[in-house]
């Protein structure tokens, strides 16, 4: 892998997070989350934002039972 690769930040509709090559399309159903770097700069990223890894639907009624 080259070093000046570039990689984006991505998010789906259940604010689940993934790393996504820069110079690619999006796959269907993602979003560019805003942050653009090495891997291993979006994967720190990620760590520090992902805190809850249950998909939003989940948490949603998870919190309408509660």
């Amino acid at each position: 892998m080259p070093a000046q690769e570039r990689f984006l930040v991505v998010v789906n509709h259940e604010e689940q997070y993934s790393v996504w090559f820069a110079d690619r399309e999006l796959p269907a159903g993602w979003r560019a989350e805003g942050t653009e770097g090495t891997r291993e700069e979006c994967l720190d990223h990620i760590e520090r934002v992902w805190t809850d890894m249950r998909p939003l639907s989940l948490r949603l009624r998870m919190a309408e039972s509660g």
